[in-house]
C-alpha cells in the first residue's frame, strides 16, 4: 500500500456525535415527501396491533360466558368476532407493507443523488483526503441501512412501543396485581436497552468504517492488479486484505455478541415474567379473585405482547445502525465546499485568452506552517495566442500551478486573471468552458470513444470530433471493433498509456477553449508519434493561448516562451535559446530532460 493510500486508509476524524433522535431527525428533510405514506403505514400497523389486543378480550367473554354456562347457541358470535378481527389484522398488515414499501426506496434514491451531487461539487482537496472505499460504502450500504430503517425499523419501533404501552393498560385492567408484576419485570429490559445503545453504537460505527476501508483495499487491488502481478505481490496484497478482513470480522463478532446479550434478556425476562404471572394467576383464580376467562385473556394479551417486546432488540440495533449510517452520510454532506461560483458572477464579453498569474501562492490545507508555500509568489503573463512552456525539476510545483487555473484548487494568496477578470469571480461552468486541461495521468470513463472525447463539448459535431482525433493522432479508434462507438473499459485500462493520452488530448482540443492547459500530455507517446502530435498541435496553438508543462525538450520547442519554475517560484522567463545562455539552472533542467528522453528512446528501441 502506497504512502498516499495509507494516509487515506480512514476518513478524517469525525465531530462529536449527537443523540440518536437528533441524528435521525436530520433525515426528515429528505424523508418529508414520503412521510404521508409512512404515517399511513404506522396507522395501519397500529390498527393491526390494537385488533390483535382486542382478540383476547373476546376470548375472555367467550370463556366466562357461553363456555362457562354451556350455552352453545351463544358461541357463534364470539367466534365470528375473532374471525373478523383476524381478517382485519391481516388486511391492516398488508396495508402497512403497501404504504411503506415505495417511499423508502424514493428517499434512498434522493439521498444517493444528493450525496453524489455533493461529491461532484466538493473540491479536489476533499477527494485527496478521503479514501474512495469510504465514499462507496456511504453511497451504497449506509443509504441501504437508512432506507430499511425508514420503511421497516422506524414504523415497527413506534408501533411496537405504543402496542406495549396499550398492552400494559389492558393487562392492568384485567388484573392490576398481575399487571404490576408484568410491568415491573420489564424494567430490566429498558435499563439494558439503554446500556446496549452505549455499547452497540460504538461498535456499529467501527464496523461501518472498517467495511469502507476494506472496500478501499479491494478497489486499490483491482485497479493495481497489473502492478501486483508484474511484481509478484499478490500474496502480499492478500495478506494485508486478510488482516483488514479479520479486523472487520472481529468487530462483527462484537456486534453479534452485543445483540446476543440483549436477546438473552429479551427472551429470559418474558419467560420469567410469564412463570411468575402464571403462578400468581392460578393462585388468584383459585382464591376466586380472578375468573378463568380473565386469566385466559391476560395470558393471550401477554402472548400478543411477546413479539413487540422481543422485537425491541433487533429494532434498536437497526436504529443504531441507521443512526451511524446517518452520521456517516452527513459527514460528507456537512463538508464545506470552498470552491464555488460567486453569488454574482462576472462574465467575459469578448474572450481573448490572456492569462496572468499575479503573486500567486498555494499551500495545501493540512500543510505544516513551518514548510514554505508549494507555489510561492508566481508572477507570469501569457498573451492571447501565446504558448508558454513551464519546466522545472520534479517537485518544483508545475502540475500544481496548472491545477490552479481551473480552480481544482484555489490560490491561497494572490490571483489568477483571465482577460483581466479574477477567475474566482467567474462561474465555475464558465471558467471551465474558457480553460480546458489535459493531464499526464489520462483518465477515461466507461463510455464510448465518442462520449469520452466530446465530454467537454457534448453538442459538438462529428467534424469537430474527427478534427480533434486527427490533431491528437488518435486515428487508431477507427480500427477498434465498433469505431467511435467502442466502449472504453474502466478508466480506459483496455487501451495503452499512449492511446489514453491521445484521447485525453483530443478531449481537451475538442472543447475549443480560449486557454489550453496541458500537463505533460505526451509523456507516454513514442518519439515518432510525439513528433506527429506536436506538428498537429502547432495548428491549434497558433490561435489558442496555451500553458504546457514540459518534460521533454521537444515539447519545449512548441512554446513561444519558457518559464523556469524553481522551488515554487518563476526564476526566469524567455525564449529557449535565451535561457540556455542566461540561466545555469535552466541548462541543468534541459540537460536532465534530454537524458531522460534518450533513456526513453533507448528503451523504446529495445522493446521494438
Amino acid at each position: 500500500m502506497s504512502a498516499e493510500s495509507q494516509a487515506k486508509a480512514t476518513p478524517p476524524s469525525t465531530p462529536e456525535r449527537i443523540g440518536t433522535i437528533a441524528s435521525l431527525r436530520r433525515i426528515l428533510p429528505y424523508a418529508k415527501p414520503a412521510m404521508p405514506r409512512i404515517y399511513l403505514g404506522m396507522v395501519s400497523a397500529l390498527i393491526a396491533a390494537i385488533v390483535a389486543l382486542l382478540i383476547p378480550q373476546v376470548l375472555r367473554s367467550l370463556v366466562d360466558g357461553p363456555l362457562k354456562s354451556g350455552d352453545a347457541s351463544q358461541i357463534w358470535w364470539p367466534v365470528a368476532a375473532v374471525l373478523g378481527l383476524g381478517v382485519l389484522e391481516a388486511v391492516m398488515i398488508w396495508f402497512r407493507r403497501f404504504f411503506v414499501l415505495q417511499p423508502g426506496t424514493a428517499v434512498e434514491a434522493d439521498l444517493r443523488n444528493s450525496l453524489y451531487r455533493q461529491l461532484q461539487d466538493l473540491p479536489v482537496g476533499f477527494h485527496d483526503r478521503w479514501p474512495s472505499g469510504q465514499l462507496l460504502s456511504r453511497v451504497l450500504s449506509d443509504l441501504n441501512l437508512i432506507r430499511r430503517w425508514i420503511s421497516f425499523g422506524s414504523v415497527l419501533l413506534v408501533v411496537n412501543v405504543i402496542t406495549i404501552v396499550v398492552g400494559f393498560v389492558f393487562l392492568l385492567s384485567i388484573n392490576w396485581i398481575l399487571g404490576v408484576v408484568f410491568v415491573v419485570c420489564s424494567i430490566p429490559l429498558w435499563i439494558y436497552g439503554y446500556l446496549f445503545e452505549q455499547k452497540y453504537s460504538v461498535v456499529a460505527r467501527r464496523s461501518q468504517d472498517q467495511a469502507g476501508d476494506l472496500a478501499t483495499a479491494v478497489e486499490e487491488s483491482v485497479h493495481g492488479i497489473r502492478v501486483l502481478k508484474a511484481f509478484g505481490r499478490g500474496q502480499y496484497a492478500l495478506k494485508n486484505f486478510a488482516k483488514q478482513a479479520e479486523q472487520l470480522r472481529g468487530t462483527e463478532i462484537q456486534k453479534a455478541q452485543a445483540i446476543a446479550g440483549i436477546w438473552l434478556w429479551l427472551l429470559l425476562v418474558p419467560d420469567v415474567t410469564f412463570a411468575l404471572c402464571l403462578l400468581g394467576g392460578v393462585w388468584l383464580a383459585a382464591a376466586g379473585q380472578l375468573t378463568v376467562g380473565a386469566l385466559v385473556a391476560f395470558f393471550a394479551t401477554a402472548t400478543v405482547l411477546r413479539f413487540p417486546v422481543e422485537s425491541i432488540g433487533f429494532l434498536l440495533s437497526m436504529t443504531f445502525d441507521a443512526r451511524t449510517a446517518t452520521d456517516r452520510f452527513f459527514e460528507v454532506m456537512d463538508e464545506e465546499n470552498t470552491i464555488t461560483s460567486p453569488q454574482h458572477p462576472t462574465s467575459i464579453a469578448k474572450p481573448e485568452g490572456r492569462l496572468v498569474f499575479r503573486d500567486v501562492h498555494f499551500r495545501y490545507q493540512d500543510s505544516p506552517a513551518k514548510y514554505p508555500d508549494l507555489i510561492d509568489g508566481v508572477d507570469l503573463e501569457l498573451e492571447p495566442g501565446e504558448t508558454m512552456a513551464v519546466v522545472g525539476l520534479t517537485g518544483s510545483g508545475k502540475s500544481t500551478l496548472t491545477a490552479l487555473t481551473t480552480r481544482l484548487y484555489d490560490v491561497t494568496g494572490g490571483a489568477i486573471l483571465l482577460d483581466g477578470v479574477d477567475i474566482r469571480d467567474l462561474a465555475l461552468v464558465d471558467l471551465r468552458a474558457h480553460i480546458a486541461m489535459a493531464f499526464e495521468d489520462a483518465t477515461l470513463f466507461s463510455a464510448s470513444i465518442r462520449d469520452n472525447v466530446m465530454l467537454g463539448r457534448p453538442d459538438g459535431t462529428d467534424l469537430e470530433l474527427r478534427e480533434a482525433l486527427d490533431i491528437a493522432q488518435a486515428d487508431f479508434v477507427f480500427d477498434l471493433p465498433f469505431g467511435l462507438d467502442t466502449k472504453v473499459g474502466e478508466e480506459g485500462l483496455s487501451l495503452s498509456g499512449g492511446q489514453r493520452q491521445r484521447l485525453a488530448l483530443a478531449r481537451a482540443v475538442a472543447a475549443k477553449p480560449d486557454v489550453l492547459v496541458l500537463d505533460d500530455p505526451l509523456s507516454a507517446l513514442d518519439v515518432d508519434t510525439e513528433a506527429l502530435v506536436e506538428a498537429a498541435l502547432r495548428r491549434v496553438l497558433a490561435s489558442t493561448t496555451a500553458l504546457i508543462v514540459a518534460h521533454r525538450p521537444s515539447t519545449v520547442m512548441l512554446a513561444d516562451r519558457v518559464a523556469l519554475l524553481e522551488n515554487g517560484r518563476i526564476t526566469a522567463v524567455g525564449r529557449h535559446s535565451e535561457l540556455l545562455v542566461s540561466s545555469d539552472h535552466y541548462r541543468f533542467v534541459i540537460s536532465s530532460l534530454e537524458d531522460e528522453e534518450r533513456r526513453e528512446q533507448r528503451e523504446s528501441e529495445v522493446n521494438a
